[in-house]
């Protein structure tokens, strides 16, 4: 069997290789897309957000956040409150953030294996300013589909979340923690932390650069793929355009844009890719987990979910929302 897998496997790559080689202008050109991608959109929307991330995390924030909002989150979602550090932060920087803010916090001794797995599976948020500046704006050209999208996005993931609750939840923190008790808290764990503030810039600075050079290379990949299927298979251009978001969103995303079809089952695919994120931001998450023994399956059920999730609340509020716009 192991034989039979192995033989397979070599006879993908060789097949892979060939591509490439036959079809080395396509390739080069989906290279040269992904650098764009990547140099445009993920590292300037990235890189600021997981430098500071990692300066505020060892300079305690998330047990500051934790003090503040820890009788939110676990009213919501039963977890503890330093998770509301990930869930913030989360919202505001969009995926694969949220993988490396629950690595971060797990390697720590923070949360714990279920906690992690837990938030990890509802924060799987996309960017805001890539739903509604490059989806909406850009591909869509329509602000209100941006909007709605952005909703129909995030109140999926509130929902897996509220729906998780009851999944091994957190112990009550019953300790009542004041803003004044929360800024000694931090101020402790920044002063237990030997490392200068020069020292954390420059480690922070250089694990963000190894995690960045990790999802340019998985956009990469997945981008050569996606050429590879486009060459080799010869599908209904809308199917097609759907495949390639499942691989890779932002090529996906941008072809389904320019599909002779209606904006509801636009906005409707759309929102589905985003919020299942396609086998390239799947493997990145995998990439950063990878140090950690956070399984792989629980965050693949929760995308599912969430992409069936966002798409009914899309297909049931598009008409209602373009109606009152």
């Amino acid at each position: 069997m192991r034989r039979g897998i192995s033989v397979l496997i070599f006879l993908i790559l060789m097949f892979v290789m060939f591509e490439i080689l036959t079809e080395s202008e396509s390739i080069l050109n989906s290279v040269n897309f992904s650098l764009n991608v990547f140099k445009n959109n993920v590292f300037p929307s990235l890189f600021p957000f997981f430098v500071l991330s990692n300066i505020l995390i060892k300079c305690g924030v998330p047990e500051f956040m934790a003090g503040i909002f820890k009788g939110v989150m676990h009213c919501f979602f039963k977890i503890k409150g330093v998770c509301a550090f990930i869930f913030f932060m989360s919202i505001i920087s969009g995926n694969p953030a949220n993988a490396k803010y629950t690595r971060e916090l797990y390697l720590a001794g923070k949360i714990n294996r279920y906690e992690a797995i837990k938030i990890l599976c509802f924060t799987m948020f996309s960017n805001p300013l890539f739903i509604l500046g490059t989806v909406a704006l850009l591909f869509l050209q329509s602000k209100s589909a941006g909007i709605l999208i952005l909703l129909c996005h995030y109140t999926g993931n509130f929902i897996i979340g509220f729906c998780m609750r009851w999944w091994h939840p957190s112990e009550t923190e019953n300790e009542k923690v004041s803003l004044k008790k929360a800024i000694s808290d931090m101020h402790f764990k920044r002063v237990q932390n030997k490392e200068s503030f020069g020292q954390m810039i420059i480690s922070s600075i250089s694990d963000s650069i190894d995690t960045l050079l990790l999802i340019l290379g998985v956009i990469t990949i997945s981008l050569v793929l996606t050429t590879i299927l486009d060459n080799v298979l010869t599908l209904n251009s809308v199917f097609q355009s759907v495949l390639n978001g499942f691989i890779e969103m932002t090529q996906g995303l941008k072809y389904i844009s320019l599909e002779a079809i209606a904006l509801k089952v636009k906005c409707i695919i759309t929102v589905m890719i985003l919020s299942f994120g396609g086998f390239s931001v799947h493997m990145q998450i995998m990439g950063i987990l990878s140090d950690t023994d956070i399984p792989y399956l629980p965050f693949l059920c929760a995308r599912v979910c969430h992409a069936i999730i966002s798409s009914l609340l899309m297909f049931v509020l598009f008409d209602l929302w373009f109606g009152l716009t």
